[in-house]
């Protein structure tokens, strides 16, 4: 039973369908907690990036790529990520362009410390130039060519902008999980969840467990968690929220296992070597 002097977990995740599929049971309390209990807080990624960096919440979604700088404060846990196998953030355009017509273009991203951020950045082999635009605002842009004065040539789009892009008549340029896969053979892990390490190791491991518990549920009583995440789906029909839910909340979702791992291993690598990260980060799991 959760009460007044239960020890609070503050929780950063965004207002997606995929991270409120994974906590519905807990922000519905389908699930006992124990000696926690749950305070929900949404926000766009990047703005939970920069509070990590900060170490404000106990239990956060994180970018892969902001993991490097914040992996002092936190553990990685090993479920409640979201990896794209063959498939991840895309690049949209007003028409079809090229990989070189790309890189020369002024690229609306949805954050500097988001992995697609990192994964465009790869994919291109230098750096881009680029405004930061919300996320839910990165189609409209490119639609009108402009942010605030800035012109803007494409988008770098996440969440479930990957499956509307065609309603604002944009053309894909690349999608960023199908180039990473045919360089690395690895799905291309984006966000991951991670635990403050001052809770220490027996409460963080103790937290993780009931978020697995958390996407278990969801995952069982799937027809329930998909009504309670439409209402997170901008621009989504129940159809289309259906497939946005599955293409993030999966087998790597409950483990990420030895393959997501390697994939995050190599993630971080490749992101030190083209100096977006600065120094070598071997990532720590709450086991």
């Amino acid at each position: 039973m959760v009460t007044a002097s239960s020890q609070l977990i503050r929780v950063g995740h965004s207002p997606d369908p995929d991270d409120a599929f994974m906590f519905y049971a807990l922000a519905r309390q389908k699930i006992p907690t124990g000696p926690y209990r749950f305070e929900h807080q949404l926000a766009d990624i990047e703005t939970l990036n920069r509070r990590a960096m900060r170490g404000e919440l106990e239990l956060t979604a994180v970018s892969v790529h902001a993991y490097a700088h914040v992996c002092h404060r936190y553990w990685l846990c090993p479920c409640g990520a979201s990896v794209g196998e063959g498939y991840g953030p895309v690049v949209v355009a007003r028409r079809p362009i090229s990989l070189e017509e790309l890189a020369a273009s002024t690229v609306a991203v949805p954050g500097e410390w988001t992995t697609a951020f990192l994964a465009l950045r790869l994919c291109l082999g230098r750096p881009f130039r680029h405004v930061v635009v919300p996320f839910d605002g990165i189609l409209d842009a490119v639609a009108r060519g402009d942010h605030q004065g800035q012109g803007v040539d494409a988008g770098l789009v996440i969440h479930e902008g990957q499956l509307t892009y065609g309603d604002h008549r944009l053309a894909l340029v690349v999608d960023t999980g199908r180039w990473w896969l045919e360089q690395t053979g690895l799905p291309l892990p984006l966000g991951v969840n991670a635990v403050r390490k001052d809770l220490g190791r027996a409460a963080a491991s103790e937290v993780t467990s009931l978020l697995r518990q958390s996407i278990a549920f969801g995952l069982r009583h799937r027809d329930e968690a998909l009504r309670y995440a439409l209402d997170f789906g901008r621009g989504l029909d129940s159809a289309r929220a259906d497939r946005f839910v599955g293409m993030y909340v999966n087998r790597w979702t409950l483990d990420l296992g030895t393959r997501g791992r390697q994939a995050i291993e190599e993630l971080l690598a490749r992101g030190h070597a083209c100096g977006l990260i600065p120094r070598t980060v071997r990532p720590e799991f709450v086991e």
